[in-house]
């Protein structure tokens, strides 16, 4: 599917033409515009930098009215000149994707469907809502069950890779399963260890390190003047399916955001700063701390800019935490 160079919008020819001809919209009949060939967009803190041809590519889109209708003036800036968008700055890398080309390409283990699928109509995209939605019914058959928990027969396992012990010929007994995998409760079908999961609340057992930099400055006066935790960020390691499982939306991927659910990860962090907030969370997963370390240093406050008797310490801190 392309569209005509019309809808796709033209290039200004290298330079900021002036805003003083035709009737005060951003692109002329000619083809001029108020926007350089290269814009700069801030989209909820990650930069974007692409074509203007890119982003006025879908005719009566939000982008498209902003930068071919609007001029440069009446759209919000950052602090150091970049067109500002108040939408989730990860997912817009997908926007971007399908502006290029009109094709939506996402990962195999894509989780975000859903969120995508509000960009999408936020930003007035409805060929790309409507494929996101078919997507997400698409993967959502697989994984109907019969009310007694087991999969109907119709469908395919959702587990990849997984195994069912075939009858031997002559419609005898079930080969024993495998001494390295198990069988669900319910009778599907055999899981390997990495898989396994707990009978009560069908739960995958695993460990979470939650880690953190803090800082604390102590005065003269120690107990009146102690300025406690400013935790700057909280990371998450461990098994990707298992970060999402117990933060949900509350864990930004932006740093790893393509990682399959089976695959471990050190480049998650939280997007709350509260240590007990991640605690509580752990805990109502069923999850225990079974370690933490920690590592400290301290400096006089004169060699950070502070007063002459505050003593600034840094730490960094990691919790280990298990569910069997």
């Amino acid at each position: 599917m392309a569209l005509a160079d019309s809808a796709r919008g033209l290039p200004n020819g290298g330079g900021v033409v002036s805003a003083a001809a035709g009737s005060g919209a951003a692109a002329g009949p000619g083809g001029w515009s108020a926007f350089p060939e290269i814009v700069e967009l801030n989209v909820g803190g990650q930069v974007y930098v692409t074509r203007r041809c890119t982003v006025v590519s879908v005719r009566d889109s939000l982008l498209w009215r902003m930068f071919s209708q609007q001029q440069p003036s009446e759209l919000p800036r950052d602090s150091k000149g970049r067109f500002f968008l108040d939408r989730d700055g990860f997912l817009f890398r997908y926007i971007l994707d399908y502006l290029r080309d009109l094709q939506l390409v996402l990962p195999e283990h894509f989780p975000e469907r859903s969120r995508l699928q509000r960009e999408a109509e936020y930003f007035q995209l409805p060929d790309l809502a409507r494929r996101l939605a078919q997507a997400r019914a698409a993967a959502a058959r697989p994984a109907a069950l019969h009310r007694d928990g087991s999969l109907c027969a119709d469908e395919p396992p959702p587990l990849l890779g997984c195994l069912e012990a075939e009858p031997p010929e002559g419609g005898g007994a079930a080969s024993a399963p495998s001494p390295t995998a198990s069988r669900s409760p319910s009778g599907g079908p055999l899981l390997t260890p990495s898989q396994s999961l707990d009978g009560a609340g069908g739960r995958r057992s695993g460990y979470i390190t939650i880690g953190y930099r803090g800082s604390y400055t102590i005065g003269r006066e120690a107990q009146a003047d102690a300025k406690f935790r400013r935790v700057a960020r909280i990371t998450v390691c461990g098994k990707t399916a298992l970060a999402k499982e117990v933060f949900g939306e509350t864990l930004n991927e932006s740093r790893d955001p393509d990682r399959p659910p089976e695959r471990y990860t050190a480049r998650y962090y939280l997007k709350f700063n509260f240590l007990e907030q991640a605690f509580d969370r752990l805990s109502e997963a069923g999850f225990r701390m079974a370690a933490c370390s920690s590592t400290g240093t301290c400096a006089f406050g004169p060699e950070q800019g502070g007063p002459a008797d505050d003593k600034i310490w840094t730490s960094y801190t990691e919790y280990v935490f298990c569910r069997d």
